[in-house]
């Protein structure tokens, strides 16, 4: 059912000749891509036209579906309009027979578990494992011979995404309202009524006369989770799950998929247990580039009951601070602070001093009311956005299943 499979894993431009370039065509690789989007773009490098031609002799065009090969195997991103990548490590490219096979269907076919189920059947490798072109190309594909059937299941299914998308793109928005005017308010110090302020010389600059110098530590304590052991989580799921590294999105925020780890005993735990819209942040980092350290995300609400786990940290506060420290550790200059404080070679490790020393210029309760009266309903519709994915995600992967089988008939 394909009519092409662009594999170009493991070449580099010192084989083809040349170097990476400052701009030009951008190199994706399988730590760019995940589910139905690309990631990690400050990291994506570059190389000339001339470099993209001797690479890509294959151009991907709209339609074709990228799969990761391993680290982790089969991330999906579908390329909705024709533009020019190269691929590099661990990432094929799949181009189905447009006669036979509805891409979109084969893209939301490698998503479901039937087609999740036939990747991992094929997976070789120890120290890594992956899958090879010719395993891949062994994959047994389930689908309607009508392709007009095809196209209908793979509408209703792209109708989840899209809607998905819009809503990221709301969130994504409102998330760079809030820290922009974060930004002007409390680091450019242009808030309302700036202009008739008094500024003064201090260690941080001149500021407000009226605000005062005061390091974290003053405002916040940081209360560590438990040291969970392997054996007390279960793969079924329950109401009861652990709050870990491995749910802080490089993007913001938090998220349980596939990473959610559950507690079968949650008895002794209790004074563990996190509240709705408790802040959370990460205290060690595994990505080289130290993408995650000291990123925070707030505990949904919802019916699940969330435990938290050693190299997290719950922040308690006064309710007063909750938007600006909010807007603080979503900000560039306190992730470089978690940068420069966090040590090890191999696992980046922050501890509470680090955080406790970041020194901030506060203002008085009348402007942070005024600053809360502005993001309350900025952050109210960005989670509001963010629980709608939840619910569509969740209802598209409830209806994959049955249409791939031919239970529900469209």
């Amino acid at each position: 059912v394909l009519s092409l499979i662009i594999d170009h894993r493991g070449i580099t431009p010192k084989q083809l000749g040349s170097d990476w370039s400052t701009n030009g065509i951008p190199v994706l690789s399988a730590k760019n891509i995940k589910p139905g989007k690309i990631v990690n773009e400050q990291d994506i490098r570059f190389v000339s036209q001339k470099l993209y031609e001797k690479w890509m002799p294959e151009k991907l065009e709209d339609g074709d579906i990228l799969l990761t090969s391993e680290a982790p195997l089969g991330e999906l991103y579908f390329l909705k309009r024709k533009k020019d990548y190269v691929l590099s490590q661990r990432l094929f490219a799949l181009r189905t027979n447009r006669k036979k096979l509805n891409s979109r269907y084969l893209y939301f076919y490698l998503q479901g578990s039937i087609g999740r189920e036939e990747l991992l059947r094929r997976l070789s490798g120890t120290a890594a494992e992956g899958i090879r072109q010719t395993e891949l190309r062994k994959i047994n594909v389930e689908f309607p011979e009508d392709i007009l059937e095809q196209e209908k299941i793979a509408s209703i299914l792209s109708a989840f995404d899209d809607k998905i998308e819009v809503n990221n793109k709301i969130a994504k928005t409102l998330e760079e309202m809030a820290q922009a005017i974060f930004k002007e308010w409390f680091v450019n110090f242009r808030f309302p009524g700036w202009g008739k302020t008094e500024f003064i010389d201090s260690e941080l600059g001149k500021i407000p006369k009226e605000w005062q110098i005061k390091n974290l530590g003053q405002v916040l304590i940081l209360k560590h989770g438990f040291a969970f052991k392997s054996e007390q989580f279960t793969t079924n799921k329950t109401k009861n799950i652990v709050v870990r590294m491995g749910n802080f999105q490089e993007t913001k925020g938090l998220q349980f998929l596939d990473n959610t780890f559950y507690l079968t005993d949650v008895d002794k735990y209790n004074k563990y247990i996190l509240k709705s819209g408790d802040i959370v942040m990460i205290f060690s980092d595994i990505t080289r580039e130290g993408r995650l350290i000291g990123k925070v995300g707030l505990i949904p609400n919802d019916n699940n009951i969330f435990f938290l786990n050693q190299r997290v940290a719950k922040i308690e506060y006064d309710k007063i601070y909750k938007y600006f420290l909010l807007a603080l550790f979503n900000s560039k200059e306190f992730h470089q602070h978690c940068l420069s404080r966090a040590d090890s070679a191999t696992v980046l490790n922050l501890k509470n001093e680090h955080i406790y020393e970041y020194k901030i210029v506060l203002p008085g309760e009348i402007m942070l009311g005024c600053f809360n009266n502005i993001m309350r309903p900025i952050l109210i519709k960005t989670e509001s956005v963010k629980s709608e994915n939840k619910k569509l995600a969740a209802l598209r992967d409830l209806l994959l299943p049955k249409l791939m089988r031919g239970e529900i008939r469209v």
